[in-house]
């Protein structure tokens, strides 16, 4: 059996959660002017931006290089919560599972923490675990923060 394990951080955030949640939630066709240095398109394939188990494709640059996420998405609003849950890609070569989930919980009337856990398993032992994948999702929530709070 491949390793699997389970990352957890925290981003603290300007903007109230409802905002931040509403931009990973609803508003993802502004990622590529928001953060276009780490994503440049986001396709939609099946179901809409906003609903949930929605297909869509993200088109972005991680440690220099271009790659493609496919995902599907499940929506929790009365958490504040998005699971992208991976199908196809280039992380998906070496993971068999990849799961990002963003919760956006209050801590004020104007800041938020951002909590990510990423859920993974590898295909084989020789694949490396996904660390620098967390990394590359709490940049984005961490970048997308200055956009959230101009809105």
């Amino acid at each position: 059996m491949a390793t699997s394990g389970t990352y957890l951080t925290e981003v603290p955030l300007k903007g109230s959660a409802e905002k931040h949640y509403k931009r990973w939630r609803n508003e993802n066709h502004v990622f590529p002017d928001a953060i276009g240095h780490h994503i440049q398109d986001v396709i939609v394939h099946e179901g809409e931006h906003d609903s949930h188990g929605s297909i869509r494709s993200w088109n972005y640059t991680w440690d220099g290089k271009e790659e493609v996420f496919k995902e599907r998405r499940e929506i929790a609003d009365e958490t504040k919560t998005l699971t992208l849950r991976g199908l196809e890609g280039h992380v998906m070569e070496q993971l068999k599972v990849y799961d990002v989930i963003y919760q956006f919980i209050p801590k004020s009337e104007d800041s938020c923490v951002g909590k990510i856990t990423l859920i993974w398993e590898k295909r084989n032992d020789e694949s490396p675990e996904p660390s620098g994948y967390m990394k590359f999702v709490k940049s984005l929530v961490s970048d997308m923060d200055d956009h959230v709070i101009k809105t």
